[in-house]
């Protein structure tokens, strides 16, 4: 007996160390197909109505079972961002990989509940797309970057809105796009000439209660299109 428990004593400590340098090691991030941004356009132009029409469309939109579904087969990773004039873009909801129905659901919950974080402010697109892209360098295990920027107005402030995408292209993000056309305003031919990237596309809301329908089809087509 001596000896046995002599003999098995040295392979209980290998075992234990071991499994000490497993628990030390890096954890490796789930593979992510793509990282999705999706900004919220909370300038003036937008009321109290219309911004909870597009938080509860974008609730909606994390709770359709098809976009669950694609979700959770790619490991999604989804960061919401808000956004008006030039100094005027947070993070409402931080970086969330949906690797199940669960994180899907705690998405949608955060988005229906989300303040609004600006109020009176000019609409600055340009601003939020360098916000948007200093947002990835903490998801850089995900193969895709989109980022979705939705409005319904023109810019009346920031920088130059075409070189803010040129900047996403040469980063090799990808830009899309919500037009609102409820100012009378051709918002849709802004959006394709100065915000999309050359291999993004922009979607038509002919008004804001078109927003949650058009904000499902172009999410569903952001999370399942093979860009080339």
């Amino acid at each position: 007996m001596l000896w046995q428990s002599a003999h098995h004593k040295p392979m209980r400590i290998l075992r234990f160390a071991c499994a000490a340098l497993l628990s030390a090691a890096p954890i490796v991030a789930a593979a992510c197909d793509t990282a999705l941004i999706l900004t919220i356009d909370v300038s003036n132009s937008i009321d109290s109505a219309e911004y909870r029409l597009q938080t509860d469309g974008l609730a909606d939109a994390l709770q359709d079972p098809e976009i669950v579904n694609t979700m959770v087969a790619g490991g999604t990773t989804i960061a919401v961002v808000q956004w008006s004039g030039a100094d005027r873009q947070t993070v409402s909801i931080p970086w969330t990989q949906v690797r199940t129905a669960l994180d899907a659901q705690s998405l949608s919950d955060q988005a229906r509940q989300m303040p609004r974080a600006f109020v009176l402010s000019d609409t600055a697109p340009a601003e939020a797309i360098y916000f948007s892209l200093g947002l990835f360098d903490q998801v850089t295990n995900c193969a895709r970057r989109v980022i979705d920027v939705s409005g319904d107005g023109t810019p009346n402030g920031g920088s130059d809105v075409r070189a803010a995408r040129n900047a996403a292209e040469r980063a090799g993000v990808t830009i899309n796009g919500i037009a609102i056309e409820s100012m009378g305003v051709a918002i849709t031919n802004f959006y394709r000439s100065s915000v999309i990237t050359r291999n993004g596309f922009v979607m038509t809301a002919r008004t804001h209660r078109e927003y949650p329908a058009t904000l499902r089809a172009k999410i569903l087509r952001e999370i399942s299109r093979i860009f080339g």
